[in-house]
């Protein structure tokens, strides 16, 4: 389910960046990190930071959304992925064949299973421990590639093992995406989808395999040539999804001026971002806009905005009223709380970000 971006989370990539990065709310280091180089542009000496001219809001006027919170939407272990177990400062992960282990701030407990257990991982994230320090993979085993097969519900992609940790896909999204999928099932029409902050696109595969048009934004290239080369692994390439290399809000601007309207919008921001070119971005002050032109964008019938937060220094109550005001007078509900992922181990529940969403 990460245009400045990155997400996130441990987790993940961000918008309006080339090599989308993201900053974690670090709980144990209580202090945000610096984005790994090689995922941060390189700016020429002589080049100004541009911070584009604010969006004018006004407060919307009606009544304001029902509200369901808090809402835990969580992903439990299965075939495809697994939480096996987290503690001490890290968290280990079967994806498909692979168990791999990486640096997680927020696992403060102790390990529930015993040491052999980890020592049987194929791959280990070494380096530099902080969110996005740059870093690499250590194969105790056999060495392996940059990428392996593997699927979500039927549908395949690859898995990448990148120097920021992170490994191309964000497991806990997949109750957003269960979501989506089942109003595109639905609604017994034609459903137009807009996926910002897109990543390597699992969101957008799972839209359009659900019978959707989607149209897929960030501004990372590399990102983009992920997520095509993951809709002909899942062999979805005859789905209608157009792949845009674009800053997430010049593209939304742009589609509000043009007239072009989607019934479902999935924004993903990160913490702090910076364009292609020069564009800073910083969620507290950029957000409320961002999400004023998501609704702006919408169809008269729309189906849903879904909002996730990664790595702030936030309650889901601050996005809640935020989403709540924005969407005052559309009717519908709007939902908050976290997205978690359920330990196999203990039973643990390990929150990776923050959501809220209208559902019309």
């Amino acid at each position: 389910m990460k245009s400045f971006r990155d997400k996130r989370r441990d987790n993940r990539p961000q918008h309006a960046r080339p090599e989308q990065v993201r900053l974690r709310d670090a709980f144990a280091a209580g202090r945000q990190q610096a984005a790994p180089a090689e995922r941060r542009e390189t700016r020429p000496a002589d080049r100004q930071d541009v911070k584009p001219a604010p969006r004018v809001l006004a407060r919307r006027e009606g009544t304001l959304p029902a509200e369901r919170l808090p809402l835990i939407l969580e992903v439990a272990p299965n075939a495809d992925y697994a939480l096996l177990d987290s503690g001490a400062g890290e968290k280990l992960e079967q994806y498909g064949p692979y168990r791999i282990v990486r640096p997680e701030g927020q696992a403060i407990w102790q390990r529930a299973l015993p040491a052999k257990d980890w020592e049987r991982a194929d791959a280990v994230f070494t380096g530099d421990t902080d969110e996005e320090g740059i870093g690499r993979w250590r194969f105790p085993k056999t060495p392996l590639g940059e990428t392996w097969p593997m699927k979500h519900d039927g549908i395949d992609y690859l898995g990448r093992f990148t120097s920021f940790r992170h490994v191309g896909v964000f497991p806990e999204q997949a109750s957003h995406w269960d979501h989506m999928a089942d109003l595109i099932a639905a609604a017994k029409r034609p459903v137009k989808v807009l996926n910002l902050f897109g990543y390597t696109g699992l969101a957008s595969l799972v839209a359009a395999r659900a019978g959707a048009e989607v149209t897929h934004v960030d501004a990372s290239k590399k990102a983009i040539g992920w997520a095509r080369e993951n809709q002909e692994m899942a062999g979805l390439g005859d789905k209608p999804i157009r792949w845009i290399v674009e800053d997430a809000v010049k593209f939304a601007e742009r589609e509000e001026r043009r007239g072009s309207r989607y019934d479902i919008v999935l924004f993903d921001p990160p913490a702090y971002g910076r364009g292609p070119k020069g564009e800073v971005w910083q969620l507290f002050e950029d957000l409320p806009g961002l999400t004023d032109l998501c609704r702006s964008i919408l169809t008269p019938k729309p189906l849903a905005v879904v909002l996730t937060a990664y790595s702030i220094r936030a309650s889901f109550f601050a996005i809640h009223a935020l989403m709540r005001d924005t969407f005052a007078g559309m009717g519908g509900t709007v939902e908050s709380g976290e997205l978690i992922i359920r330990e196999k181990s203990a039973g643990r529940a390990l929150s990776t970000s923050l959501f809220s969403r209208w559902v019309a």
